[in-house]
């Protein structure tokens, strides 16, 4: 297992790739996006993940680790591409997993492993097996109903569990679920793991994995739901929430998480549905925690605009407003399905104030917020008759710099 071909370079596929290449692996990354195939080959980074870029350096300055747009033959290759939605009914688009697969099948050899790391609706590793099979017909694949048969390629489900901002770290302490398409898949697939992974590996099958993976989100999904649904309960009843859950909180065997502008990331926004989907009469708590989150932004928008009206009515004709933080959690650059995004995205479409937007961990706005204009904090501080929390990023710390404005505070520990 010295050589391993990671297709995708993103916030997963590119830690993934320079933890093998660090640990003795030869590694060709592979990318569809040029900039990142170069940045990665000149040492650097394209995305925010705190000790990441040295290491990126030292495989890449050792010749352990190349990014390339095309892949070459392995003994092991991991998937970490996006599985999106195919459209606003929640349905999983594989079509990334499937251009890998067909990519990727020319260059199957007897006795590699193809090891899935997307998070995938249930059975995806199946589907993707028939995607190889079709363009290998020469050579046989495991199969799900017969854990003990041989095959010629191996294949498994492993999903990461990492946290963004210590992904480094995470990759090498957590424990890692190994699920095989068949035994040997999984006895394959942990030897690849074992060259990093310091943590347990827990063997299951595919389908196993791929519903650990899912329910885990759906699990913190439940539980932010609540916190969130109980902030605008307590909105309402003029209730502090904060206080309200650090009371709660002091019973032994009560552990209420922190509500916020919504949920984001590629995650736990996203792989909850992936269950209502393929059980839309059965996952009726899944469901309801996800529209409950989804609906967050909304009531944030509700009440910018109210204190918004407030200011107009003191003879301010349009406020000006700081929105802080676009990413989708504290102190990283990923905007990924971030309800930030899409509470800036509805106030600058709404024009009804003057909108400054900020951002410390990126150097330019996405498409859709174009019309926006990103600022640094103490000027928007300097320039809003409203500041709105969105983010809990450490440069939001200081309450100093918030004394001088009204604040609608959505994290609670600024």
């Amino acid at each position: 297992m010295k050589n391993i071909c990671v297709f995708g370079l993103g916030y997963i596929g590119l830690p993934t790739a320079a933890m093998f290449a660090h640990h003795g692996a030869n590694v060709v990354g592979v990318d569809v996006n040029q900039y990142a195939v170069d940045t990665i080959n000149q040492g650097k980074i394209h995305i925010v993940e705190p000790g990441l870029e040295t290491i990126v350096k030292q495989a890449v300055d050792k010749g352990t680790l190349k990014a390339s747009l095309t892949p070459v033959h392995a003994d092991a290759y991991l998937i970490a591409v996006p599985t999106p939605f195919k459209g606003d009914d929640h349905e999983p688009n594989l079509s990334y997993i499937e251009s890998v697969s067909k990519a990727l099948a020319p260059l199957l050899e007897k006795g590699d492993i193809v090891i899935l790391e997307s998070t995938s609706p249930v059975g995806a590793t199946e589907k993707m097996v028939e995607w190889l099979t079709e363009e290998r017909s020469d050579l046989s694949f495991p199969k799900y109903h017969e854990p003990d048969n041989e095959a010629d390629i191996f294949v498994a489900y492993c999903p990461e569990r990492v946290l963004p901002g210590k992904v480094v770290e995470e990759l090498i302490s957590n424990d890692r679920i190994i699920g095989g398409m068949t035994k040997e898949s999984t006895a394959k697939a942990k030897e690849v793991y074992r060259i990093f992974v310091e943590g347990e590996l827990l063997e299951t099958n595919s389908r196993t994995a791929e519903m650990a993976k899912l329910t885990e989100n759906a699990s913190r999904d439940v539980s932010i739901a609540f916190a969130n649904e109980l902030s605008i309960i307590s909105d309402k009843l003029d209730i502090n929430v904060w206080e309200l859950i650090e009371l709660a909180n002091h019973h032994p065997r009560v552990n209420i998480l922190q509500p916020g502008a919504g949920v984001g990331g590629h995650c736990i926004a996203v792989d909850p549905w992936f269950i209502v989907n393929q059980n839309p009469n059965e996952a009726k708590i899944i469901r309801a925690a996800r529209e409950i989150n989804d609906s967050k932004p909304s009531w944030v928008v509700d009440k910018i605009n109210a204190e918004i009206d407030k200011l107009k009515d003191q003879g301010i004709a349009k406020p000006t407003v700081a929105l802080l933080g676009l990413a989708f959690k504290p102190d990283i650059d990923d905007l990924r399905e971030s309800p930030a995004v899409n509470i800036a995205q509805t106030m600058l479409d709404a024009d009804n104030a003057n909108i400054l937007l900020v951002e410390p961990n990126i150097e330019q706005l996405p498409s859709k917020l174009v019309s926006g204009k990103l600022i640094p904090l103490q000027e928007a501080i300097d320039s809003a008759d409203l500041v709105v929390v969105l983010v809990a990023h450490k440069e939001f710390t200081d309450k100093i710099l918030l004394e001088s404005n009204q604040v609608i505070n959505m994290v609670g520990n600024i």
